[in-house]
């Protein structure tokens, strides 16, 4: 285990960090929330004061680092920023106890959006804003970032790949062009860019400069906290659509984005991932609609809810313009298979990724295929490529994993004496970063009611679902810190 090269990335992240805490600390000195802004003030000090002592220590960090360094790095960074990033919650008395601080900036990070506040509009302009820009910084990832702005060692030292790999959605992270930290540049580019658009349809709309920061901000990294306390229910019908039609396009592959840049509108085209997204999507749009037409007054309203909250929970945005708890059982079933199913992988959505679901329905159609004819050789394909043993083991490997957690969270979490339904979806909301559950923790409720042991097991259900279970999972192995 290379410690100190692990030290050193920790504290660059630390410092990236500190960075982005400063235009929340400008906004409230000029708001007047001198008691926000000096959160933010020592937030920045304690910081600066660890990311100093880490890169001190580390200075003289050596070359090999391996997939072992990359997936504790990426665990340790997140927990490391969240442990720092909750601070200004505390301090400012916003949020006075640390757990409940620890969950709100771990759901941001996290792009999961559940929240502990029963009520935000009155807190202050800096705050909110840190809270929702959480999102866009956990969305593409900090350590993307790092990769695309810092030079942290020589070249082919082969640590962006692990890096990438252990922090990126997906089962699996292939290369966009041959130089990782170009790859890196180029994702972050992309999404700045689907942000600032965002920004300038909000504004288009009529809504304010910062609640249209904090929209674009929340829906680029599909997170869902809002500054209003009914989330996106009050906003008018075209602003509504536009947070759809953004949730969306950052719940498509970025790779897509980029073949288009190139003009291989084609390769787009094949894409299986990309298709079973939109046919599933009009699919679920059209039964949901079938099934609560007599919720609305008309059946554009209908569409414009069904569509809103498919695009918020296949994308676990967990945006919401209708309290869809109220709807009936069927829609709700469909409701949470999205939320299981997530959006494509290379996105910013979480859940357990099309691309996943799709390599375990081929993988168990091959082994099927087996059974008939067991002496032929059977391949799993996607996009006419063949998949490796590899890759088809460690997604087998996730889903059992996945499931255990479900399990284990589920069952610690029932402790509070809450009904199955609000434990379970609660889990699942926050192990695939949705945010709104059903029941006690719907589109219109909160996590404030959960105990503090049932919290932590949110947080790390919300941390491991980010950064899908092993660079979290890895944490707790003792044979990964041993020294080789």
């Amino acid at each position: 285990m290379n410690y100190k090269m692990v030290g050193r990335i920790i504290g660059l992240v630390l410092a990236i960090e500190i960075i982005f805490l400063i235009p929340p600390m400008i906004l409230c000195f000029c708001d007047g929330d001198t008691g926000a802004g000096l959160a933010f003030v020592y937030t920045i000090g304690i910081g600066g004061l660890a990311a100093g002592a880490l890169t001190l220590l580390c200075r003289s960090a050596k070359k090999g680092f391996y997939a072992r360094e990359g997936l504790i790095c990426v665990g340790l960074s997140w927990i490391a920023m969240s442990l720092l990033g909750c601070l200004p919650f505390c301090i400012s008395g916003s949020i006075p106890k640390f757990v409940d601080a620890l969950f709100e900036i771990a759901s941001g990070f996290s792009t999961t959006g559940a929240s502990i506040l029963p009520e935000v509009e009155s807190l202050p302009r800096g705050i909110l804003f840190w809270r929702s820009f959480s999102h866009w910084l956990g969305g593409m990832g900090v350590l993307v970032f790092l990769l695309a702005v810092v030079p942290i060692s020589g070249r082919n030292d082969g640590f962006t790949m692990h890096l990438l790999r252990a922090e990126s959605p997906g089962p699996n992270v292939g290369k966009l062009v041959p130089r990782m930290r170009r790859t890196a540049t180029i994702l972050y580019l992309l999404y700045i860019a689907l942000t600032v658009l965002d920004f300038v349809f909000l504004r288009i709309g009529g809504m304010s400069t910062f609640e249209s920061i904090c929209t674009a901000v929340g829906t680029a990294g599909t997170g869902g906290f809002g500054v209003k306390n009914d989330s996106m229910a009050s906003y008018s019908p075209y602003l509504q659509n536009v947070c759809t039609v953004f949730m969306l396009l950052f719940g498509v592959n970025f790779s897509c984005y980029y073949l288009l840049l190139l003009k291989r509108v084609k390769d787009v085209l094949r894409d299986e991932e990309l298709r079973i997204y939109i046919l599933g999507i009009l699919g679920c749009v059209t039964a949901l609609a079938i099934n609560v037409r007599g919720y609305y007054g008309s059946l554009r309203e209908t569409l414009r809810h069904c569509f809103f909250t498919v695009a918020s929970l296949i994308t676990t945005s967990g945006f919401a313009t209708t309290d869809f708890d109220l709807w009936p059982t069927f829609s709700k079933t469909i409701l949470v298979a999205l939320m299981l199913m997530g959006a494509c992988a290379g996105s910013t959505g979480g859940g357990m990724k099309i691309s996943r679901v799709l390599l375990l329905c081929k993988s168990a159609a091959r082994n099927i295929r087996s059974v008939i004819h067991p002496t032929r050789v059977q391949t799993v394909r996607v996009n006419g490529q063949r998949v490796s043993e590899t890759v088809l083991s460690n997604t087998n490997a996730y889903l059992s994993i996945y499931v255990i957690i479900l399990i284990v969270s589920t069952l610690v979490v029932s402790l509070d004496g809450f009904s199955f339904t609000t434990n379970l979806t609660a889990v699942i909301s926050c192990v695939n970063n949705i945010g709104p559950g059903l029941e006690a923790v719907g589109p219109t409720c909160n996590f404030s009611g959960f105990s503090a042991l049932s919290k932590l097991v949110l947080i790390f259900d919300m941390l491991a679902g980010r950064l899908e279970i092993f660079p979290i999972l890895i944490l707790f192995t003792t044979s990964a810190w041993k020294r080789q």
